[in-house]
Parts: structure tokens; sequence; C-alpha cells
């Protein structure tokens, strides 16, 4: 039996880095947020642009556009979401098929709204991604485009990470040193393969 991983955290915390570990450790992750980006750039791009005219360029959904059409407004948002969550379901289903295939032991699934979603319900644990939240406003605001607005809206639409942190299985602090963090990393997989290895 394939062991499906949930990773996830809010925007900030760190949850690519921490993504990039499990993948140095040699574990298969599925990045919902790049598979959007593909999108952006081919399968999705045509629909999205016919549902948010002027928002794609030569072929290629301008996210920053999109974003100042649907952030904040909820009918345009699951109108996106009724394009993009199909596609990205899609891709998963197909990445967990291949990795059962090739029979990998686990696989990590990086959603940055599991829990908002209820995929929380369909993975055998949770590793929620965190760091204080002075450090979160630090490193977000270092985005291109962020403004408080704006991180206002996102955070909106996520689950406090307090929730979380009492919803998930597993917590990876990244608040401090990167060796810090990859420990926290391979501790979990320690944790895993001890309880797999008892069963």
């Amino acid at each position: 039996m394939m062991f499906v991983l949930g990773l996830t955290g809010s925007i900030g915390m760190g949850k690519s880095t921490t993504a990039a570990m499990f993948r140095d450790e040699g574990i298969e992750v599925h990045d919902a947020d790049a598979v959007v980006h593909e999108l952006y750039r081919g399968e999705a791009a045509p629909a999205i642009e016919a549902a948010f005219p002027g928002t794609a360029r030569d072929g290629v959904v301008d996210r920053g556009l999109l974003g100042a059409r649907v952030l904040g407004d909820p009918a345009a948002l699951a109108r996106l979401e009724a394009i993009t969550h199909p596609l990205v379901a899609a891709s998963r289903d197909a990445f967990l098929s291949e990795a059962r295939k090739n029979g990998a032991p686990l696989v990590v699934l990086e959603v940055p709204l599991l829990f908002e979603t209820g995929g929380d319900r369909k993975v055998d644990a949770v590793v929620l991604v965190t760091a204080p939240e002075a450090v979160q406003k630090e490193r977000v605001s270092r985005r291109a485009g962020m403004t408080p607005e704006r991180l206002g809206v996102i955070l909106a639409r996520q689950m406090p990470d307090t929730e979380k942190r009492a919803r998930a299985h597993f917590i990876v602090d990244t608040g401090g040193e990167f060796a810090a963090t990859r420990r926290q990393v391979r501790g979990i997989l320690r944790a895993l393969a001890g309880a797999k290895n008892k069963l």
C-alpha cells in the first residue's frame, strides 16, 4: 500500500522549500501550484482568457492581471477554479497512478489549500509547514506585487495557522535554519517508515 502524505501551509510558510527537502530524500512530490502555472502557460490559457478577457498575453495567462480580476471576488474565483481544479485533479490522479504502478512506498501531495478544499480527507496524513507570523510576513513582503491589502485577502481565504496546527499529523517549523527544517523532514520519514514496519 502506498502512503500518501499531504503537505500544506499558508502563504510564506516555506512549503516549496520543505517539498524540495522531501524530493532530496528521494520522495516524489506532486506540486499543485506548479501544475497551475503549467496550465496557465498551456492547456487552461484559452479557457481562462475566454472567461477573463485580457488576462492572457500570447497564449500565456498573466498571473498579475488574473489575480487582480479574481482576488476578493468570490464569484470570479469560483469561475476560475471551475476551469483549473478538474485539470489539477486529473494531473494529481495520473501522478498517483504512475507512482503506484512504479511501487513507490510514499508520495507527497503539496496542496496550499488542502484543509480548505477538504483534501485532507483524501490523504493518509498531513504535514503542516509553519513559521512564526513575523517570519511569514517578512518572506511574503519580498514577493513581487505583494501589498498588505493583497496579503490580507489571501489570508482571509486560508484557514488560520492555529487551526491547521490542531488538525495536522506532523508539523514542520521553517522559522529556523535550513538544517533544522531538514532534520524535521527526515524525522517524519523515519516515523512513517517505523509505523509501516509495525503493520
